[in-house]
């Protein structure tokens, strides 16, 4: 029995007498708590449903809130220097304006046709204050689909009506809030589907609305914690922001011979950053959150970043295959098989189709050894997590689908069911709304053909269950942008615009679908309403979709030379990386990258598929036969995989340092000092993050925007100093070199 049900039987539901309950309900409460330890320690498992939560402040500043981020990520993710506003910023800055708010608004009780309401229900409450960040940070990514929208103006001379873009951007973002309605019973509902970067996120709301009680004689309040972490961060940054960059990357081993070619390949922070230490934790938490992702996935990931990172990696390169050694030894960019630059307009023709007799003319497209084994590892991940989910939790899935209307046992759930919940067909009727409009979208402006719509869209639901289980338990998401691009490459060959446009409706909405799942979850450990949070989510996509696409608009429009050198310092790095992703799988295509067509060399690659469909395999046998071996069950391949996905444009130091993070953090001090680690290291984590986003933007609009720079030392190294190394960040030039030594 939780708590609103021990108060209701005792009290006949009269919320005046709530606060008289006796010890015997409060020992009844501490009881009563989630089988995860994780959750025990950082979500409440008591909740009161009278507090105000619906109110005109919480309107008022998450809508606020939600323009302003949604201009300013899209204004910085047009600039070479990416600036993004999420969840720690928005919770420091609302909260003073929330108890602003709540000491100067009139406390007056109005009544319109019998709805009565006040602007001022009291003091700014935790729930309002969730709502707030959570319509902001759900859409603080910006909306993908705006970089087709600027690709075609800038890159292929095909500019549509804005509604054309604007029905293309909402979409692709809000269809994916329609899915997530139909995975609630299966990753919100379950106990063991914690979302471990939720608990952050509720750590720090926690804290800032802490109240002292006995728990906390002779230990740290939270609330002053968390600002001692955050001020020591945001002063700490501006060493690797601005004044010392190099400690970001400490290359200390290369600096033993750095004229050594070999030695800073594999020591450099521009190659396989062997030894490289990151006194940076914007470069430490840039991929995973290595105090927040669970220790057996730290481990799972280090096994494959060392086996493809350490291993694979160098037998690629250094036995020249695929004539890895002309090329350096970790990049994202194009070459000729000589090494040169590939020069993409010379296969183009002016509708921005390939010309096939250009390319064959002109030659085979060719790129590192790392980034096509990463490819294969990516393709590996996708079968691999179907594999896993169908073998692991196949049952579970099918038991949960056919009792999907039972009550969960989790307290979690049984808290949240004094809220009415968000019936099924409110998302079914969203759901159906958007995908008429993404048809309508698709086929009367001529993004892609209808049949590529329905194909992307299956892709993102079929994927998508499976996919944000493990998110769910591991916190890593093995992507689907690989495999969107694969497909539709092979189906529509030639096609830059439909690639792009297939890629956002199949691994876009998926990412959607998850990223707004997640903030679900984080309403049901925080017990906001689902129908509130269902509102909240809604209107916050929609305004910010359409500030997403009036900003990019604006810009292009209005910036001379805009995503060019020239346009600095808006050069679009991120759309330039579309660009060339349109070209790779869309114009040239995979048949002549992966099949054997016209040169294509990486044809191997593709039977990752199968590899990462039949590991699983075997070790789900293996730990069948072997039940005692503990070990075998903790081993997880769509993790494992995952690791390496990201890398490039990830650097492999990323994942050292934050692996050796974690090991401190999630391993050392939750076994040996686990009374502090229960209650801080969430806490510090979001600390950390919020010292950093803070101090970024507080850099950048103090010094970067005004085009002042630093002086120039050894610690900030002149980029234009004749003397290579001394003009590279870590003093370790020839890590980003060939084997020959030219800097590419």
């Amino acid at each position: 029995m939780v708590r609103q049900e021990i108060l209701n039987e005792k009290y006949d539901c009269e919320p005046d007498k709530y606060d008289e309950f006796d010890s015997e309900s409060q020992e009844l409460f501490e009881e009563d708590d989630s089988p995860i330890e994780e959750v025990r320690v950082t979500i409440s498992n008591v909740d009161d449903p009278y507090i105000p939560y619906n109110t005109f402040r919480m309107w008022f500043l998450g809508i606020l809130w939600t323009v302003i981020v949604g201009f300013v990520n899209q204004f910085f993710y047009l600039r070479h220097t990416i600036i993004g506003i999420g969840y720690s910023v928005i919770a420091l800055l609302s909260l003073p304006m929330g108890h602003f708010m709540a000491r100067v608004l009139p406390t007056h009780q109005f009544n319109i046709f019998g709805w009565k309401f006040s602007l001022n229900p009291g003091p700014f409450t935790m729930k309002e204050h969730v709502l707030i960040g959570t319509m902001v940070a759900c859409n603080s990514a910006n909306a993908y689909a705006v970089d087709i929208v600027v690709l075609q103006k800038l890159w292929f001379n095909s500019e549509k009506p804005f509604i054309a873009g604007l029905l293309l951007v909402l979409t692709t973002q809000i269809t994916g809030f329609a899915l997530a309605g139909g995975l609630r019973r299966f990753l919100v509902r379950p106990a063991h589907m914690i979302w471990p970067q939720t608990l952050v996120t509720a750590s720090l709301f926690r804290s800032l609305h802490a109240v002292p009680n006995d728990s906390d004689i002779g230990r740290m309040p939270r609330m002053k914690y968390f600002f001692l972490v955050f001020g020591g961060m945001f002063i700490y940054y501006w060493l690797p922001g601005l004044i010392f960059p190099t400690i970001g990357m400490l290359s200390w081993i290369c600096w033993i011979a750095p004229d050594n070619i070999v030695l800073a390949q594999l020591t450099g922070s521009n190659g396989l950053g062997i030894g490289t230490l990151a006194l940076d934790w914007s470069a430490i938490a840039s991929y995973f959150a290595p105090m927040v992702t669970p220790w057996f996935a730290q481990v799972n990931i280090l096994i494959g970043f060392v086996l493809v990172t350490y291993i694979a990696v160098p037998w690629a390169y250094y036995t020249n295959l695929w004539h890895s050694k002309n090329f350096p030894i970790i990049t994202a960019n194009l070459y000729m098989e000589n090494g040169t630059y590939y020069d993409e307009s010379q296969v183009m023709d002016a509708n921005g189709l390939l010309n096939e007799d250009a390319y064959r003319a002109y030659g085979p497209l060719r790129m590192d050894s790392f980034f096509a084994l990463t490819y294969g590892v990516g393709f590996a991940a996708l079968s691999a997590t179907i594999v896993h989910v169908m073998l692991y939790n196949g049952s579970e899935i099918i038991d949960r689908w056919r009792s999907s209307r039972a009550e969960n046992d989790d307290v979690h759930s049984r808290l949240m069911r004094v809220y009415p919940e968000v019936p099924d067909w409110w998302y079914g009727l969203l759901l159906g709304i958007t995908v008429v409009l993404s048809f309508i979208t698709c086929v009367v402006w001529d993004y892609m053909p209808w049949w590529a719509l329905f194909l992307a869209l299956a892709i993102a639901m079929v994927f998508v269950l499976p996919v944000g289980i493990v998110q769910a338990v591991t916190n890593q998401q093995p992507s689907l942008n690989i495999v969107t691009e694969y497909v539709i490459g092979y189906l529509l060959p030639g096609h830059p615009i439909a690639n792009v446009t297939f890629k956002t409706y199949g691994f876009i909405v998926n990412v959607q679908a998850l990223t707004f799942t997640a903030d679900l979850k984080l309403g049901h450990y925080m017990k906001i309403p689902p129908r509130l949070m269902f509102l909240t989510q809604l209107i916050s996509a929609i305004i910010a979709s359409i500030v997403n696409l009036a900003t990019a608009t604006w810009l292009i429009n209005s910036r001379p030379n805009i995503c060019t050198n020239e346009g600095y310092p808006f050069t679009c790095r991120s759309t330039r990386t579309l660009y060339s992703a349109s070209i790779i799988w869309g114009a040239i295509g995979p048949a002549r990258m992966f099949g054997s067509k016209d040169g294509a060399i990486y044809g191997p690659v593709q039977w990752a598929f199968l590899l990462g469909a039949i590991l699983p395999f075997l070790f789900w046998l293996a730990a069948k036969r072997f039940p005692r071996v503990y070990w075998l069950k903790q081993v997880h391949w769509p993790v494992l995989f995952a690791a390496t996905s990201n890398m490039p444009p990830a650097l492999p130091y990323f994942y050292s340092n934050g692996l050796f993070f974690g090991f401190i953090f999630s391993f050392l001090l939750r076994r040996y000092k686990y009374n502090w680690w229960a209650r801080y290291n969430y806490l510090t984590s979001a600390a950390l993050d919020a010292g950093v986003a803070v101090s970024a933007l507080v850099i950048y609009f103090a010094v970067q925007f005004w085009d002042k720079e630093f002086p120039f030392w050894w610690g900030n190294p002149d980029p234009h100093n004749p003397d290579q190394n001394a003009g590279a960040l870590d003093h370790c030039y020839h890590g980003a070199s060939d084997s020959f030594g030219r800097q590419l």
